[in-house]
């Protein structure tokens, strides 16, 4: 029987049907023990795993029976995806499950900062009574630039659509004449552009040498002074000195993070901030996306196991 390692806390009813016909072992606090897991890796055919586990090279070379990883989610940035596919391991995800529960939550933030419910809500609660404090604003009408118009920022998109935003967006993979563009009534600008326009400025992008640090001072000071950020993708994408410097500096008006360069990231200025919301990496998880990712990435596990072609991999494996 196959032995699969579930390193970090994922649950649902497919896992549960996992467990049935294959050895699995789960262990969600192993991704904090790196020398552990090198230990008891090779014993092991599959690694399923979140965000928290970094799969290096030398892990994958010490994995000597491993045959699929499944990563609980669409982002693979804690993957050495290069030395997966030399090994000839595949790679699965799940790259749109939680893509609703994403959208939705961007918009439930948008919606915060435009009326500032959470300061409201905290004065509220110590007794005041700060009306005109808390007028806020409306955000038909309000302009919101979507970088990166994938799977996640298309549906941002659509629910901007709904409440009367125009939208543009940046994403240097598509053009003008694609249906994500075209469905939004969208305008497909350059980054500095979308910066410039928008009220509301919504990122979706991957981690990559690309694009870390790809949000520093100058790309804030770009935008206007009412308009605020919201990152929901990867904490690495933002340089957090240039986005709390252009914050105190008064040249946005605000921002929400879902996601930081260091998590948990302990104690900063952020926190101190009435004009900033900071979640805790929870953009993607609902009981509705929990069960859709975890059918997605144990379906595909045990496909592979089974000497099947998963439905989601990452790479491509010759055998």
């Amino acid at each position: 029987m196959s032995k699969i390692l579930v390193t970090e806390n994922i649950v649902g009813k497919q896992m549960e049907i996992l467990k049935r016909s294959f050895d699995v072992r789960f262990d969600p606090e192993l991704w904090e023990s790196p020398d552990r897991l090198k230990e008891i890796i090779p014993d092991f055919e599959a690694l399923i795993i979140r965000n928290q586990t970094i799969i290096t090279s030398e892990l994958i070379t010490i994995a000597s029976n491993l045959k699929v990883i499944g990563r609980h989610g669409v982002g693979i940035d804690n993957v050495d995806l290069n030395a997966a596919t030399k090994a000839g391991v595949l790679v699965t995800y799940a790259p749109e499950q939680n893509a609703i529960s994403v959208a939705e939550l961007v918009m439930g933030l948008v919606l915060c900062l435009a009326r500032k419910i959470p300061a409201a809500d905290r004065s509220t609660r110590q007794g005041n009574w700060e009306r005109q404090n808390f007028t806020g604003t409306e955000i038909f009408n309000k302009t919101i630039g979507i970088i990166g118009l994938g799977r996640i920022g298309y549906r941002v998109g659509i629910r901007a659509q709904a409440f009367g935003m125009d939208i543009v967006a940046h994403d240097p993979y598509i053009n003008q004449d694609s249906l994500n563009v075209s469905e939004l009534r969208a305008s497909l600008l350059s980054l500095e552009d979308l910066c410039c326009q928008s009220d509301y400025v919504t990122c979706h992008l991957p981690l990559t040498e690309e694009t870390k640090k790809k949000f520093n001072y100058e790309i804030f000071c770009s935008m206007k002074p009412t308009a605020f950020f919201i990152n929901l993708s990867r904490g690495g994408v933002v340089d957090e000195e240039g986005l709390l410097r252009a914050l105190q500096n008064k040249r946005i008006a605000g921002a929400a993070l879902d996601v930081r360069q260091d998590e948990p990231p302990g104690e900063d200025l952020f926190s101190e901030m009435e004009n900033v919301i900071l979640t805790p990496h929870v953009a993607g998880i609902t009981e509705e996306s929990r069960e859709r990712v975890v059918s997605c990435v144990c379906k595909d596990v045990a496909a592979v196991l089974r000497g099947e072609s998963p439905v989601h991999a990452v790479n491509s494996i010759r055998f």
